[in-house]
Protein backbone atom coordinates (compact mmCIF):
# COMPACT_ATOMS: atom_id res chain seq x y z
CA UNK A 1 0.00 0.00 0.00
CA UNK A 2 1.27 3.53 -0.72
CA UNK A 3 2.51 5.52 2.28
CA UNK A 4 -0.02 7.99 3.66
CA UNK A 5 1.27 11.56 3.43
CA UNK A 6 0.05 13.84 6.21
CA UNK A 7 -0.21 17.46 5.16
CA UNK A 8 0.85 20.07 7.73
CA UNK A 9 -1.99 22.02 9.30
CA UNK A 10 0.31 25.07 9.40
CA UNK A 11 3.95 26.09 9.64
CA UNK A 12 5.88 27.92 12.35
CA UNK A 13 8.35 29.69 10.08
CA UNK A 14 9.54 26.64 8.09
CA UNK A 15 8.61 24.08 10.76
CA UNK A 16 5.58 21.95 9.83
CA UNK A 17 2.92 21.20 12.44
CA UNK A 18 0.97 18.05 11.61
CA UNK A 19 -2.31 18.76 13.36
CA UNK A 20 -4.48 21.51 14.80
CA UNK A 21 -5.13 20.33 18.36
CA UNK A 22 -2.34 21.18 20.81
CA UNK A 23 -1.91 20.58 24.54
CA UNK A 24 -1.61 23.93 26.34
CA UNK A 25 1.32 24.66 28.65
CA UNK A 26 -0.02 24.26 32.20
CA UNK A 27 2.05 24.74 35.31
CA UNK A 28 2.03 21.53 37.32
CA UNK A 29 0.32 19.53 34.57
CA UNK A 30 2.10 19.65 31.21
CA UNK A 31 5.13 17.73 32.43
CA UNK A 32 6.86 15.13 30.27
CA UNK A 33 4.59 12.18 31.19
CA UNK A 34 1.34 14.01 30.41
CA UNK A 35 2.78 15.64 27.29
CA UNK A 36 3.91 12.28 25.92
CA UNK A 37 0.50 10.74 26.61
CA UNK A 38 -1.20 13.67 24.89
CA UNK A 39 1.12 13.36 21.88
CA UNK A 40 0.40 9.64 21.62
CA UNK A 41 -3.31 10.50 21.63
CA UNK A 42 -2.87 13.12 18.89
CA UNK A 43 -1.63 16.47 20.25
CA UNK A 44 0.40 18.12 17.48
CA UNK A 45 3.04 19.98 19.53
CA UNK A 46 4.56 19.86 23.00
CA UNK A 47 4.83 23.02 25.11
CA UNK A 48 6.76 22.69 28.37
CA UNK A 49 5.52 24.09 31.64
CA UNK A 50 6.68 27.71 31.78
CA UNK A 51 10.32 28.26 32.76
CA UNK A 52 11.51 31.18 34.88
CA UNK A 53 14.41 32.99 33.18
CA UNK A 54 16.01 33.49 36.58
CA UNK A 55 16.10 29.71 37.13
CA UNK A 56 17.79 29.17 33.78
CA UNK A 57 20.47 31.76 34.53
CA UNK A 58 21.04 31.14 38.22
CA UNK A 59 19.78 27.55 38.61
CA UNK A 60 18.61 28.08 42.17
CA UNK A 61 15.26 26.29 42.09
CA UNK A 62 15.60 22.52 42.66
CA UNK A 63 14.16 20.39 39.88
CA UNK A 64 13.60 23.16 37.34
CA UNK A 65 15.69 21.27 34.77
CA UNK A 66 13.06 18.52 34.74
CA UNK A 67 10.86 21.04 32.94
CA UNK A 68 13.40 21.04 30.11
CA UNK A 69 13.39 17.26 29.65
CA UNK A 70 11.66 15.96 26.54
CA UNK A 71 11.58 12.97 24.20
CA UNK A 72 12.42 13.18 20.49
CA UNK A 73 8.94 11.87 19.68
CA UNK A 74 7.51 15.09 21.15
CA UNK A 75 8.90 17.33 18.42
CA UNK A 76 8.04 20.05 17.64
CA UNK A 77 9.04 20.84 21.23
CA UNK A 78 8.45 24.35 22.57
CA UNK A 79 10.26 25.79 25.60
CA UNK A 80 8.07 28.45 27.19
CA UNK A 81 9.91 31.14 29.17
CA UNK A 82 8.77 34.00 31.39
CA UNK A 83 10.26 37.06 33.07
CA UNK A 84 9.83 40.84 33.14
CA UNK A 85 13.34 41.81 32.03
CA UNK A 86 14.12 41.69 28.27
CA UNK A 87 17.89 41.23 28.68
CA UNK A 88 17.44 38.47 31.24
CA UNK A 89 14.95 36.72 28.95
CA UNK A 90 17.51 36.92 26.13
CA UNK A 91 20.29 35.51 28.30
CA UNK A 92 18.08 32.65 29.44
CA UNK A 93 16.78 31.96 25.92
CA UNK A 94 20.31 31.64 24.56
CA UNK A 95 21.05 29.04 27.24
CA UNK A 96 17.81 27.21 26.50
CA UNK A 97 18.60 27.12 22.79
CA UNK A 98 21.61 24.93 23.60
CA UNK A 99 19.15 22.18 24.61
CA UNK A 100 17.86 22.06 21.02
CA UNK A 101 14.17 22.98 21.28
CA UNK A 102 12.33 23.62 18.03
CA UNK A 103 10.75 26.85 19.27
CA UNK A 104 11.10 29.27 22.18
CA UNK A 105 7.85 30.83 23.35
CA UNK A 106 7.40 33.94 25.49
CA UNK A 107 4.68 33.67 28.13
CA UNK A 108 2.62 36.87 28.13
CA UNK A 109 -0.56 35.32 29.47
CA UNK A 110 -0.05 33.81 32.92
CA UNK A 111 -2.59 35.51 35.24
CA UNK A 112 -1.11 34.23 38.53
CA UNK A 113 -0.44 37.15 40.88
CA UNK A 114 3.02 35.84 41.74
CA UNK A 115 3.95 36.18 38.06
CA UNK A 116 1.83 38.98 36.58
CA UNK A 117 2.09 41.40 39.50
CA UNK A 118 5.86 41.60 39.00
CA UNK A 119 5.38 42.44 35.34
CA UNK A 120 5.95 38.99 33.85
CA UNK A 121 3.37 36.76 32.16
CA UNK A 122 0.19 38.77 31.58
CA UNK A 123 1.91 41.68 33.32
CA UNK A 124 3.82 42.31 30.09
CA UNK A 125 0.54 43.31 28.43
CA UNK A 126 0.74 46.57 30.38
CA UNK A 127 3.96 47.45 28.57
CA UNK A 128 3.72 46.81 24.80
CA UNK A 129 7.07 48.47 24.15
CA UNK A 130 8.75 45.99 26.46
CA UNK A 131 7.14 43.19 24.44
CA UNK A 132 8.60 44.78 21.30
CA UNK A 133 12.05 44.90 22.91
CA UNK A 134 11.83 41.26 24.00
CA UNK A 135 10.91 39.99 20.54
CA UNK A 136 13.43 42.19 18.79
CA UNK A 137 16.21 40.89 21.06
CA UNK A 138 15.19 37.24 20.80
CA UNK A 139 14.52 37.08 17.07
CA UNK A 140 17.77 38.89 16.37
CA UNK A 141 19.85 36.46 18.43
CA UNK A 142 18.19 33.03 18.27
CA UNK A 143 18.33 30.53 15.44
CA UNK A 144 15.01 28.88 16.35
CA UNK A 145 11.63 30.54 15.79
CA UNK A 146 10.31 32.75 18.59
CA UNK A 147 6.59 32.72 19.38
CA UNK A 148 4.31 34.15 22.06
CA UNK A 149 1.19 33.42 24.07
CA UNK A 150 -1.03 36.31 25.14
CA UNK A 151 -4.34 37.24 26.68
CA UNK A 152 -6.63 39.99 25.39
CA UNK A 153 -5.31 42.60 27.81
CA UNK A 154 -4.90 43.28 31.50
CA UNK A 155 -8.63 43.97 31.98
CA UNK A 156 -11.69 44.95 29.95
CA UNK A 157 -10.66 48.61 30.09
CA UNK A 158 -7.32 47.89 28.47
CA UNK A 159 -7.95 45.56 25.55
CA UNK A 160 -4.74 45.81 23.50
CA UNK A 161 -4.64 42.45 21.79
CA UNK A 162 -4.48 43.86 18.24
CA UNK A 163 -1.59 46.15 19.16
CA UNK A 164 0.22 43.31 20.92
CA UNK A 165 -0.31 40.91 18.02
CA UNK A 166 1.13 43.40 15.52
CA UNK A 167 4.10 44.09 17.79
CA UNK A 168 4.88 40.37 17.99
CA UNK A 169 4.63 39.98 14.21
CA UNK A 170 6.53 43.19 13.39
CA UNK A 171 9.40 42.16 15.66
CA UNK A 172 9.91 38.74 14.14
CA UNK A 173 7.50 36.53 16.08
CA UNK A 174 6.49 33.48 14.02
CA UNK A 175 3.27 32.44 15.79
CA UNK A 176 0.85 33.78 18.37
CA UNK A 177 -1.32 31.76 20.75
CA UNK A 178 -4.26 33.71 22.18
CA UNK A 179 -6.29 32.94 25.29
CA UNK A 180 -9.58 34.73 24.76
CA UNK A 181 -9.76 36.27 28.24
CA UNK A 182 -8.11 39.15 30.09
CA UNK A 183 -5.71 38.76 33.00
CA UNK A 184 -8.38 39.99 35.44
CA UNK A 185 -10.86 37.38 34.19
CA UNK A 186 -8.49 34.56 35.01
CA UNK A 187 -10.50 31.55 33.89
CA UNK A 188 -13.91 33.05 34.67
CA UNK A 189 -16.62 33.94 32.20
CA UNK A 190 -16.63 33.02 28.53
CA UNK A 191 -13.62 33.18 26.25
CA UNK A 192 -13.99 35.83 23.54
CA UNK A 193 -13.59 33.94 20.29
CA UNK A 194 -14.54 37.06 18.28
CA UNK A 195 -11.35 38.73 19.52
CA UNK A 196 -9.29 35.73 18.41
CA UNK A 197 -10.91 36.06 14.96
CA UNK A 198 -9.95 39.76 14.89
CA UNK A 199 -6.33 38.89 15.65
CA UNK A 200 -6.28 36.21 12.95
CA UNK A 201 -7.47 38.75 10.39
CA UNK A 202 -4.92 41.36 11.50
CA UNK A 203 -1.69 39.32 11.21
CA UNK A 204 -0.13 37.02 8.64
CA UNK A 205 1.60 34.67 11.12
CA UNK A 206 -0.25 31.57 12.39
CA UNK A 207 -2.66 32.08 15.28
CA UNK A 208 -3.59 29.43 17.83
CA UNK A 209 -6.90 29.89 19.63
CA UNK A 210 -7.27 29.02 23.30
CA UNK A 211 -10.18 29.12 25.74
CA UNK A 212 -13.38 27.13 26.34
CA UNK A 213 -12.45 24.13 24.21
CA UNK A 214 -14.02 21.55 26.45
CA UNK A 215 -15.27 18.98 23.96
CA UNK A 216 -13.83 17.46 20.80
CA UNK A 217 -16.50 19.20 18.71
CA UNK A 218 -15.28 22.56 20.03
CA UNK A 219 -11.99 22.18 18.13
CA UNK A 220 -13.60 22.50 14.71
CA UNK A 221 -16.12 24.99 16.06
CA UNK A 222 -13.29 27.30 17.12
CA UNK A 223 -11.52 26.90 13.76
CA UNK A 224 -14.75 27.74 11.93
CA UNK A 225 -15.53 30.70 14.19
CA UNK A 226 -12.08 32.31 14.31
CA UNK A 227 -10.20 31.02 11.27
CA UNK A 228 -7.34 30.09 13.62
CA UNK A 229 -4.61 27.73 12.44
CA UNK A 230 -4.49 25.64 15.61
CA UNK A 231 -6.47 25.09 18.80
CA UNK A 232 -4.80 24.96 22.22
CA UNK A 233 -6.52 22.89 24.90
CA UNK A 234 -5.77 23.11 28.61
CA UNK A 235 -8.44 22.29 31.18
CA UNK A 236 -10.44 20.29 28.63
CA UNK A 237 -7.42 18.06 28.05
CA UNK A 238 -6.89 17.45 31.76
CA UNK A 239 -10.43 16.11 32.00
CA UNK A 240 -10.34 14.32 28.65
CA UNK A 241 -6.92 13.65 27.07
CA UNK A 242 -8.75 11.62 24.39
CA UNK A 243 -9.97 14.95 23.01
CA UNK A 244 -6.82 14.86 20.85
CA UNK A 245 -8.12 11.64 19.27
CA UNK A 246 -11.48 13.24 18.57
CA UNK A 247 -13.38 11.47 21.35
CA UNK A 248 -15.85 13.05 23.73
CA UNK A 249 -15.31 11.83 27.30
CA UNK A 250 -18.49 9.74 27.38
CA UNK A 251 -17.37 7.93 24.21
CA UNK A 252 -14.20 6.60 25.83
CA UNK A 253 -14.47 2.95 26.86
CA UNK A 254 -13.33 1.52 30.18
CA UNK A 255 -10.61 -0.36 28.30
CA UNK A 256 -9.30 2.88 26.78
CA UNK A 257 -9.30 4.53 30.20
CA UNK A 258 -7.38 1.65 31.73
CA UNK A 259 -4.81 1.62 28.93
CA UNK A 260 -4.24 5.39 29.13
CA UNK A 261 -4.05 5.41 32.92
CA UNK A 262 -1.54 2.56 32.94
CA UNK A 263 0.52 4.27 30.25
CA UNK A 264 0.47 7.56 32.14
CA UNK A 265 1.48 5.89 35.40
CA UNK A 266 4.28 4.03 33.60
CA UNK A 267 5.60 7.25 32.10
CA UNK A 268 5.37 9.04 35.45
CA UNK A 269 7.31 6.31 37.27
CA UNK A 270 9.94 6.15 34.54
CA UNK A 271 10.46 9.91 34.73
CA UNK A 272 10.15 10.65 38.44
CA UNK A 273 10.83 7.27 40.05
CA UNK A 274 8.33 4.96 41.81
CA UNK A 275 7.44 7.04 44.86
CA UNK A 276 7.22 10.55 43.39
CA UNK A 277 5.84 9.19 40.13
CA UNK A 278 2.80 7.72 41.87
CA UNK A 279 2.18 10.83 43.97
CA UNK A 280 2.30 13.14 40.93
CA UNK A 281 0.12 10.77 38.92
CA UNK A 282 -2.64 10.95 41.55
CA UNK A 283 -3.76 14.41 40.45
CA UNK A 284 -4.96 12.85 37.17
CA UNK A 285 -6.93 10.01 38.77
CA UNK A 286 -10.03 12.18 39.24
CA UNK A 287 -10.19 12.78 35.48
CA UNK A 288 -9.64 9.13 34.63
CA UNK A 289 -12.42 7.99 37.01
CA UNK A 290 -14.82 10.94 36.62
CA UNK A 291 -17.52 9.06 34.71
CA UNK A 292 -17.43 5.94 36.87
CA UNK A 293 -19.40 5.30 40.04
CA UNK A 294 -16.81 4.38 42.66
CA UNK A 295 -17.19 3.35 46.27
CA UNK A 296 -16.16 6.21 48.59
CA UNK A 297 -13.53 4.03 50.25
CA UNK A 298 -11.98 3.05 46.92
CA UNK A 299 -11.97 6.65 45.69
CA UNK A 300 -10.28 7.85 48.89
CA UNK A 301 -7.68 5.11 48.60
CA UNK A 302 -6.93 6.04 44.97
CA UNK A 303 -6.33 9.67 45.94
CA UNK A 304 -3.97 8.79 48.80
CA UNK A 305 -2.20 5.70 47.50
CA UNK A 306 1.63 5.67 47.26
CA UNK A 307 2.31 2.19 45.90
CA UNK A 308 2.32 1.78 42.11
CA UNK A 309 1.30 -1.89 42.29
CA UNK A 310 -1.80 -0.99 44.32
CA UNK A 311 -2.70 1.77 41.88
Amino acid sequence: MPETIIQPAFYVDTLPVLGRAILAPMDGYSDLPFRVLARELGSAMSYTEFINARDVIYGKRPGYEMRLAYLEKERPIVFQIYDDDPKRILKAALKLEEKCPDIIDVNMGCPAKSVSNRGAGAGLLKDPQKIAEIFKLLTGALKVPVTGKIRLGWDEKSFNYLETAKIVEDNGGKLLAVHGRTRMQGYRGEANWDAIAEIKKSVSIPVIGNGDVRQAADIQRMVDHTGCDGVMIGRGAKLNPWIFSGYERMEVTQEQVLLAAKRHLELSIQFYGPEIGVVLFRKFIKAYTSVFVLDTEIRLKLFTITNNVEV
